[in-house]
């Protein structure tokens, strides 16, 4: 992580000069306060990454001898199967479209982003009030 945090830190430096450059450069306000605030993100995620990097045991990328075998293992549990993306999707699109045709059509849209997201949170729900 210490690798991200440097890389993330230089590129917020390059965005910071090349945003002072350019709103010297061009006076325009817009373009400015779009690379100020690229430069925001590129410096809070550089941070975070430099400051976790301190909290967490040496990765294999952090070592210039490490193969990449190195960091080979298990990465996480991902479902296998899921229909709430579905639901969120076609609630969001929804939500979307109520933007543009009109505001009633959230009625439509907000039970299905409710009910996608109640079912992806609870899709492995096991404890002492799972239904058996």
């Amino acid at each position: 992580m210490k690798i991200q945090g440097k890389m993330f830190i230089w590129l917020s430096v390059f965005i910071l000069a090349m945003a002072i450059l350019y709103g010297v450069w061009s006076k325009e306000p817009v373009g400015t306060t779009a690379l100020f605030l690229a430069f925001g993100l590129a410096i809070m995620i550089g941070y975070y990454l430099a400051f976790t990097a301190k909290r967490v045991d040496a990765m294999a990328q952090d070592d210039k001898e490490a193969d990449v075998a190195d960091e080979a293992g298990e990465v996480g549990f991902f479902a296998p199967h899921s229909w709430q993306p579905l639901s969120l999707a076609i609630g969001g699109a929804l939500a979307f479209l109520a933007i543009a045709m009109g505001w009633w059509l959230l009625y439509f849209s907000a039970p299905l982003i409710l009910v996608g997201l109640f079912g992806w949170v609870f899709e492995f729900y096991r404890g002492e009030n799972q239904n058996q």
